[in-house]
C-alpha cells in the first residue's frame, strides 16, 4: 500500500479506533480530521494519531485519499452532499453505519457510485466517544465491505488492505444482503432482549420478585438491552423492512411454539432446544461479532471474610485487570457464587490460568 492521506469526519470509538489501528500498522499515513467536540481532535492530535485537524468539510479534503465517515448514521448522507465537491480524482468514499441501504441510495441519488464503499465494523463497546478509542478495538473482528456496482475493483482491493491492516476480516456484500443478515443477528435480538426485559418489568408483582432473582440466564440474555436507546431507534428507523420481515418470522416460530406447548407436544419442544444447542454449539467464539463478547466466569467460593479481596490480590499481582465483579445470588445453572469480568479475552484466560493454580473452582 503506497503512502496515502485518510481523512475522518467524526472520531469517535469507531472512527478513532480505526485511526488508531491504522497509526499502529502504519505511522508514515497522514491522518486528517473534524468533529463537533475540538477538545476531543486536539487530544488525539496530542496522541499522535490525527496528524491535521481540520475546521470542518473544505478544502482540506481535497489532500485525502480515502474518507471516512464516522458521525451517527442519520448524518452520514449529509456529509456525503458537502463533501462531493471536495473530493480528489480517484477518491475513495467510505462509512461505518451498520445499516447500509439508505447511504446506498444515498450515494445513488447524488451520482457518487464510482467512488462510495460502504463499510460496517462489526464491534463495538458499551462506552463511547473517541477517548475510549483502541487500536485493537476492530483485531479479528469482520468488518463488511459494501461496493456499488460501479465501484472501481483497485478500490475495493485498497478497502480491503485496510480492513487487514487494522487487524480485521474483511468480507465483501451487496448492501441489500447486509442488511438481511445484521436485521437477524443483531437488530431483532436487540429488540427482544429489550422488549422482554419490558415485559418482566410489567409482570412483576408487588415488592418485585422477578427483579430480585433476576439473574444468571436471565441477565446474559437480556445484557444488550442495556445499549444506547438513541443509537438503537436511529438503527431501526433506517433498517425497518428487514427488521419487521425477520420479526414477523419470528413471531411465527413464538406461535408455533404456544401451539406446541398447550398441545403438550414434548417431541416439538425437545426439537426446539436440540436443534437450538446444536446450532449455537456450532458458531465459533473466536471472532468477535455485532454483539460484544461477554468475557466473564463464576467462581465457587466461600462466602467469608476477605475471600473476593484474597481473589482480587491473587488477579492484581498477575497485572490482570477486572472490569466488574459482583455476588452471583441465582446460580440455577450450576454457576459459581462470584462473577467476573473482563475487558478481553486474553485477561480473562490469564485469571483462569491463575485462579487454577489455586485451586479454584472456575466454571464459564
Amino acid at each position: 500500500m503506497t503512502d496515502q492521506v485518510i481523512g475522518f469526519i467524526g472520531l469517535g470509538l469507531i472512527g478513532g479506533s480505526i485511526a488508531r489501528g491504522i497509526k499502529r500498522s502504519r505511522p508514515d499515513i497522514k491522518i486528517l480530521a473534524t468533529m463537533r467536540t475540538r477538545s476531543k481532535l486536539e487530544q488525539a492530535k496530542q496522541d499522535k494519531i490525527v496528524d491535521v485537524i481540520l475546521d470542518g468539510v473544505g478544502d482540506g479534503l481535497k489532500e485525502c485519499d480515502i474518507i471516512f465517515l464516522c458521525t451517527p448514521v442519520e448524518y452520514n448522507a449529509r456529509y456525503l452532499k458537502e463533501i462531493a465537491g471536495y473530493l480528489k480524482k480517484g477518491a475513495i468514499v467510505t462509512d461505518v453505519g451498520s445499516t447500509k441501504s439508505d447511504i446506498h441510495q444515498a450515494v445513488r441519488d447524488l451520482h457518487m457510485e464510482h467512488c462510495f464503499i460502504g463499510g460496517h465494523p462489526m464491534a463495538g463497546s458499551e462506552k463511547t466517544g473517541y477517548e475510549n478509542s483502541t487500536d485493537h478495538l476492530l483485531e479479528n473482528a469482520y468488518y463488511i465491505l459494501t461496493p456499488t456496482p460501479s465501484s472501481r475493483p483497485e478500490d475495493v482491493t485498497q478497502m480491503v488492505k485496510i480492513a487487514k491492516l487494522i487487524g480485521s476480516i474483511p468480507l465483501v456484500l451487496d448492501p441489500v444482503s447486509h442488511d438481511q443478515i445484521v436485521a437477524a443477528i443483531s437488530h431483532l435480538p436487540h429488540i427482544i432482549a429489550s422488549s422482554l426485559v419490558n415485559l418482566i418489568q410489567d409482570k412483576d408483582p408487588k415488592g418485585e420478585p422477578m427483579k430480585r432473582l433476576a439473574a444468571g440466564g436471565f441477565k446474559d440474555i437480556t445484557r444488550i438491552a442495556s445499549s444506547s436507546p438513541e443509537m438503537w431507534e436511529q438503527i431501526c428507523m433506517t433498517n425497518t423492512g428487514p427488521i419487521r420481515d425477520v420479526l414477523e418470522a419470528y413471531i411465527h416460530s413464538l406461535q408455533q411454539i404456544h401451539t406446541a406447548l398447550g398441545q403438550k407436544n414434548g417431541a416439538a419442544i425437545y426439537d426446539l432446544f436440540d436443534q437450538s444447542r446444536t446450532y449455537r454449539n456450532s458458531i465459533p467464539d473466536a471472532s468477535k461479532g455485532l454483539v460484544e463478547p461477554d468475557y466473564s466466569f463464576t467462581v465457587d467460593i466461600v462466602d467469608e471474610p476477605g475471600s473476593i479481596s484474597t481473589l482480587a490480590v491473587i488477579l492484581s499481582a498477575r497485572g490482570i485487570n477486572i472490569k466488574n465483579i459482583g455476588i452471583n445470588h441465582n446460580r440455577e445453572q450450576g454457576e459459581g457464587a462470584l462473577r467476573i469480568t473482563f475487558y478481553d479475552k486474553s485477561a480473562m484466560d490469564a485469571a483462569w490460568n491463575q485462579l487454577k493454580k489455586y485451586n479454584y473452582e472456575l466454571i464459564l
